[in-house]
């Protein structure tokens, strides 16, 4: 083996540590040989999917779910690779970030969500709101990026109550006073800010108290092992509870059975999304249901 490659193994190896943690030893495998070609090819397509425009959006539907009426959506996006087709986003996304052009997608993502969440509201949902996703590398810089975003809304009269963001539990955890600047100015446009995935990091209610958060996404991995005697449920109803005391609202991620859905209503829980109300879908089907919603008397 020449010494240039056995320096790039020694890279690979050093990388895997990295990832791992901090006091971590990692082996040169050759399965890291192929993780790091397969990364490398994604690195090269990614840049030209953000050139080429490659991407789309798909719509989730957040429904009251006691009259099932669509009040918000969750959007997606979906890389369409013109040669090897759908590529997951749990495969391009930390790339996205690690790499820097997460931004550039991200800001892709807010100007086609926001203006038609423009059209829909106009014409078929007075009310709807639209969240998305945010990566913590956009609260770097002060969150110059997404600061913006609620004065381009106001320069292209949308309102700000159009869009909502997502953010992680992690992102509260370890950027507090740059993550407070940031969501205290867009909220105080009207821009409502949600915690995703709530359950599954390392948050808690007691960091909460220094956040104005408008909604808790209760993680799918509590709503779809719940049935009507384990802890999921007690849990469950637990973060319900606090969250009202917080005047926090709550949304319920992955429901697929009724059973579910009756037992978050019965905690109180108003609002949630999931395969049994509605997949992901694409913005002409999602038009469609709005439309049948607003003609419903």
């Amino acid at each position: 083996m020449s010494i240039d490659a056995l320096l790039r193994n020694a890279d690979q190896a050093m990388y895997r540590a990295k990832t791992q943690g901090r006091n971590s030893v990692h082996y040169f495998t050759d399965n890291m040989r192929t993780d790091f070609m397969k990364r490398m090819e994604i690195i090269q397509d990614l840049r030209i999917a953000v050139m080429q425009n490659q991407f789309y959006m798909v719509y989730q539907p957040i429904v009251n779910l006691e009259n099932n009426k669509i009040i918000k959506a969750e959007a997606l996006i979906r890389w369409q690779h013109p040669e090897k087709g759908l590529i997951s986003p749990f495969d391009f996304i930390p790339i996205a970030e690690e790499i820097g052009v997460i931004v550039e997608i991200s800001q892709w993502i807010f100007e086609e969500v926001s203006e038609q969440a423009k059209i829909w509201r106009n014409e078929y949902c007075k009310d709807l709101t639209i969240s998305i996703n945010t990566s913590p590398v956009q609260f770097k810089n002060d969150g110059q990026q997404i600061k913006s975003w609620a004065e381009s809304l106001i320069a292209r009269k949308i309102p700000c109550e159009a869009i909502a963001i997502e953010i992680t539990e992690n992102l509260v955890m370890e950027n507090q006073a740059e993550v407070v600047d940031v969501l205290d100015t867009i909220r105080e446009h009207g821009i409502a800010v949600s915690i995703d995935d709530f359950g599954t990091g390392y948050c808690s209610f007691s960091y909460l108290k220094n956040y104005a958060i408008d909604y808790l996404k209760i993680d799918k991995s509590f709503v779809q092992n719940m049935s009507a005697d384990n802890k999921d449920v007690a849990l469950c109803e637990a973060i319900i509870v606090m969250a009202k005391k917080l005047n926090i609202e709550v949304i319920a991620e992955g429901i697929e059975t009724e059973q579910q859905k009756q037992l978050l209503i019965d905690a109180g829980c108003l609002l949630g999304q999931g395969y049994l109300l509605a997949k992901p879908l694409s913005l002409e089907d999602f038009e469609k249901l709005l439309i049948e919603q607003n003609n419903v008397v």
